[in-house]
């Protein structure tokens, strides 16, 4: 495959990848924040300036030799998680829910908002597409992110709500189950990567993973009846 092409599509698919995970873990920390824990903002990480979130392996490594072995189809990268002291939240079990669920959360709403942008371009600058400077240098470009933003937003949100601690699905239900259940599930933590691994090249975490999606593109259709959705 054409190496200028590979990095077409790696500059479209860097800035919704940087938005999406600098987004979910300022959300993070940001709801920590409202809930009483105020160590994401002592370390800066309460900000949307990437470079407070970049992870050398996770967000620059890891998805680029991905990008490079799949031939541009496929890229997958991860944050530096942000600090969150669950023993300075003033209610533990209800407010770590709500940390957890932030991220996913902020997530499906890139994901809405893409679409919504999506839908202004299509009504609204239709006519240029087929122009040769606006069409091909801006317009078309623009779609692709905005595409792929919706797809890898839905993706990350369906991924980190896999029910395994330490992702936010993990975490999640963590906090809803019954104390004495909670700590015994919370117990799985230290191995939680390793079983996600085995999640994922077994394929089983695919369908775990999938059925997420449908339903969050299920809630963002709802939401977009009133404006007719692209989805």
């Amino acid at each position: 495959m054409d190496s200028s092409y590979i990095v077409k599509e790696l500059l479209i698919a860097v800035f919704p990848i940087l938005i999406a995970i600098t987004f979910h873990e300022v959300a993070h920390g940001l709801v920590a924040y409202k809930c009483g824990d105020p160590t994401a903002k002592m370390m800066g990480r309460l900000t949307l300036n990437p470079l407070a979130h970049i992870d050398p392996i996770g967000t620059v490594i890891v998805p680029l030799m991905l990008f490079i072995i799949s031939k541009g189809t496929f890229i997958f990268g991860t944050a530096k998680p942000v600090p969150v002291n669950f023993y300075n939240l003033r209610n533990p079990r209800r407010d770590s829910a709500l940390v957890s669920a932030a991220g996913p959360a902020v997530n499906i709403l890139i994901a809405f908002f893409s679409i919504l942008i999506l839908i202004f371009i299509y009504k609204t600058f239709t006519v240029f597409v087929h122009s040769i400077f606006i069409g091909q240098k801006i317009i078309i470009p623009l779609n692709k992110m905005l595409l792929y933003s919706v797809s890898f937003n839905i993706f990350i949100a369906a991924f980190n709500l896999l029910p395994v601690p330490p992702l936010d699905g993990g975490r999640i239900v963590t906090s809803l189950l019954p104390p004495k259940h909670s700590f015994k599930f919370s117990k799985i933590e230290p191995y939680g990567i390793l079983i996600v691994l085995i999640l994922w090249f077994t394929g089983i975490a695919h369908y775990i993973i999938v059925p997420i999606q449908l339903f969050i593109k299920l809630i963002i259709r709802v939401f977009l009846l009133p404006v007719g959705g692209l989805m």
